[in-house]
């Protein structure tokens, strides 16, 4: 029946502006899709349930652990699709690159999540996806916000708050464009966050400072963004580094490649996710101005860059 069918799927990277580490404690963040980068999932009729991608290829039962998720991920869609006997070959491409705090295990489950729907022919609505993707997530992250699943699988920004519903709104910045730098470290989101922890305990009235300052500068953010205020949200995320910077969560190489965007003309530099290596992401009021900080982010050690357009007329 399925012989001659292909089943295709692909998601986008996800990028968090503002409100790193702050969310946990109950503070907002904003984050929204990255389209410079995604994930991409073919599905094809084979004698054998088998995976292929660039970490492992073989038999699905036997993927290694650090892609549990992604074996959770097909196995609850063929349960949902009533097809959990079938054998197909699953192929995964991608362009995001892996522990970057850009939403890698999110996307690769959305994208395989649509494929396995395109692939029986079955629409695949976002209250469909967004629980398989949450399932597949929390093998890979033990408990999830749900913004990484909501942010790979959509076009809007999102402003969301722990256990609130989330809020899309537009990311519409005339004259912005956005930087993202791969320091090529794997970001240490759980040492991060296990870190802010101990020195919330340690000092909870000076640490609880920065965070509500995070949380300040979250909502100042999104005013600032509906307004068009490019100057504004460079200034904004600048002052976010600094207090990300007395968290501790970022580190010598974060720190070269935002003072590095800053002498290049950046507006606003600061990293993004949960820091300790991962990416940082800098604010260009052009295209000009946004390669020129790109080649000189590389050729102070980044290992990628992306630039993408904060605006729908740039």
């Amino acid at each position: 029946m399925y012989k001659e069918k292909i089943g295709h799927g692909q998601a986008s990277g996800k990028i968090i502006l503002m409100g790193e580490h702050s969310v946990v404690y109950g503070e907002p963040a904003i984050a929204f899709p990255f389209q410079e980068t995604f994930i991409a999932t073919t599905v094809e009729p084979s004698t054998a349930m088998t995976l292929d991608c660039l970490y492992f290829s073989g038999n699905l039962a036997d993927v290694p652990s650090p892609l549990k998720s992604i074996k959770e991920a097909v196995n609850q869609t063929l349960i949902a699709l009533h097809q959990e006997n079938t054998t197909l070959k699953i192929t995964i491409t991608s362009t995001i690159p892996a522990e970057r705090g850009m939403g890698s295990s999110a996307a690769a489950a959305v994208s395989i999540v649509r494929a396995l729907f395109d692939y029986f022919d079955v629409t695949c609505t976002q209250e469909v996806l967004l629980p398989l993707v949450n399932r597949a997530e929390k093998i890979a992250h033990g408990n999830p916000s749900g913004i990484d699943a909501a942010a790979t699988s959509g076009n809007d920004s999102l402003f969301f708050i722990k256990g609130q519903p989330l809020e899309s709104f537009p990311m519409n910045v005339s004259n912005a464009f956005l930087i993202v730098a791969d320091t090529g470290i794997k970001g240490q989101t759980r040492a991060a966050v296990s870190d802010v922890a101990k020195l919330f305990e340690q000092d909870q009235a000076k640490i609880a400072q920065h965070i509500t300052e995070l949380g300040r500068l979250t909502r100042l953010a999104k005013q600032v963004i509906l307004a068009d205020d490019v100057l504004a949200l460079g200034n904004i995320m600048n002052q976010a580094q600094e207090q990300l910077k007395a968290l501790s969560v970022s580190n010598e190489q974060l720190d070269r490649l935002v003072t590095t965007a800053r002498e290049n003309g950046a507006i606003g530099a600061k990293l993004t996710g949960g820091g300790r290596g991962g990416c940082m992401i800098s604010l260009a009021e052009s295209k000009e101005q946004a390669e020129k900080i790109a080649a000189a982010l590389k050729n102070t050690g980044a290992v990628a860059t992306w630039i993408q357009s904060l605006g729908v007329n740039n």
